[in-house]
């Protein structure tokens, strides 16, 4: 097995690895501690040719943990007579799409459950000719970066986080609250506070837990909340030694580590298929911020609705036009 550093930060952090002359459906314990210790110390890791399908990409994700999901088709198409994602293509104003697109935005996974996520992993069946690509960023070395004084000042504020404001804000968006159905862990009403500074549990190295989920930075005033987090969200990515952009190729995989790593989705034609399958390892108790039966949980789902409020007017000249999806 050979682990090959992709790029150094601007501090010099290695900033992930390509992982070759390894099979990841035949790992030795030995070598998948290797490939453990890579991960924590790249951020990120691919691994070329392997062809997972969706029960070897659930396995491999099991090897970091209890899984929030394994193996699911992430697409724009619909299932084919023969089975395969050829099918017709999703509606651009179905949910599906929606949501899709709305990932084309800097985020980490599932800080808007109780329970972020530890890492996740995609794995690319087909591709489209152009754009579809995946891109990452360090969180680490956007801390790193910060003059003392903003170290200093973020140091002990959090911020709410919520898919449903993401949605919002960023593509004008607006899918209905729901405790059943595919989008019940995603669009639940809830808000988790957060904080801007993660230290992270197996590191102990210090990185910017912002994105696009994240709003409503209590003490803050909404344009003090907003500019704060776009300012830091952009320390993070203005640099290109700290961003990495990754084209696919059909059997590629790649594994994340969500407490350290941003990730977004690039645009493509969406006439033309993209599936990938997608694995993501649940977090922890320390990715923990609170339960919905937790007293914290009010004032979260408070800050939501007075921030859709304010955004069902100002959205109406995003994508979607501060609508929700008629199917």
């Amino acid at each position: 097995m050979q682990i090959s550093t992709i790029k150094a930060t601007g501090d010099g952090r290695p900033f992930g690895a390509v992982v070759t002359d390894v099979d990841l459906n035949d790992l030795s314990g030995e070598a998948f501690a290797a490939i453990h210790r890579a991960f924590l110390d790249h951020g990120f890791l691919v691994f070329p040719a392997q062809f997972l399908d969706e029960q070897q990409s659930a396995a491999f994700g099991e090897r970091f943990g209890p899984l929030e999901f394994g193996g699911a088709s992430l697409t724009n198409r619909r299932r084919a007579e023969d089975g395969s994602r050829r099918g017709a293509g999703f509606d651009l104003d179905s949910q599906v799409m929606r949501s899709n697109i709305g990932n084309e935005a800097w985020h980490t996974d599932s800080s808007y459950k109780p329970i972020s996520s530890k890492c996740a992993m995609l794995s690319a069946v087909i591709v489209p000719d152009e754009g579809g690509e995946t891109e990452l960023a360090d969180a680490r070395a956007g801390y790193a970066a910060l003059d003392q004084a903003t170290r200093d000042r973020i140091e002990h504020l959090s911020a709410y986080h919520s898919n449903q404001y993401s949605q919002a804000n960023d593509i004008g968006d607006f899918p209905p609250t729901s405790h059943t159905g595919p989008y019940a862990s995603a669009y639940h009403g809830e808000a988790y506070l957060r904080p801007l500074v993660k230290v992270h549990p197996e590191t102990g190295v210090k990185n910017l837990f912002v994105g696009r989920h994240a709003f409503g930075i209590p003490g803050l005033t909404r344009e003090e909340s907003r500019e704060l987090l776009a300012h830091l969200l952009a320390v993070i990515v203005s640099d290109p030694s700290r961003t990495y952009l990754h084209r696919w190729q059909p059997g590629d995989t790649m594994i994340w580590d969500n407490r350290a790593v941003l990730h977004r989705a690039r645009p493509y034609d969406y006439t033309q298929p993209r599936h990938l399958i997608g694995t993501r390892v649940a977090g922890d108790q320390t990715e923990l911020a609170y339960h919905p039966t937790d007293p914290q949980a009010e004032a979260g789902r408070q800050a939501l609705a007075a921030e859709l409020a304010i955004l069902r007017h100002e959205a109406t000249d995003r994508l979607y036009g501060a609508t929700t999806a008629s199917r």
